[in-house]
């Protein structure tokens, strides 16, 4: 399956592919690599330009934060489950048991929600961890545990 992107911005453990529409972030995806084949052009958007810039800065400092206008679609349950894990701070993270009881749900729902999450670093679902160990990411694709282990490693050497 290819995404097509309005943007393509490397990034140190590969790439961020971004998607909008008007002024609103559809979805961001990590990439492993970047594509070799880049057909995606910036598009010429004041917004995009904004959304680069502040994918830019958070990859600089984890502590930047990102004010990025969304819109993603997906049941109560799971914008219930998102507004919990945007408000994990950088340098934080919580197991799947504990966001479930914030949520008053159970871990598995929570684990699915997470998946479902298609603006990762605006919901910083990689902060989500297993009880002993990193929990899944990206769908189970092995190549996401990298990009999280990445992720979680910027953003404790920040804190630190």
């Amino acid at each position: 399956m290819s995404l097509v992107f309005d943007a393509i911005l490397p990034a140190p453990f590969g790439a961020i592919g971004i998607r909008t529409q008007d002024d609103y972030l559809l979805g961001l995806s990590l990439l492993p690599e970047v594509p070799a084949s880049t057909e995606a052009q910036v598009a010429a958007t004041p917004f995009v330009h904004s959304v680069i810039h502040q994918l830019q800065a958070y990859l600089n400092d984890p502590h930047a934060g990102l004010d990025i206008p969304i819109a993603i679609t997906g049941t109560p349950f799971q914008r219930r489950v998102w507004r919990a894990i945007a408000s994990i701070p950088s340098g934080e993270t919580r197991s799947y048991g504990e966001l479930a009881e914030m949520v008053g749900s159970g871990p598995r729902a929570v684990a699915n929600a997470c998946g479902a999450n298609q603006v990762p670093l605006v919901i910083p679902c990689h902060r989500i961890v297993a009880r002993h160990g990193l929990g899944g990411f990206m769908q189970g694709d092995p190549r996401g545990l990298l990009i999280k282990q990445w992720l979680l490693q910027h953003e404790q050497l920040a804190s630190a």
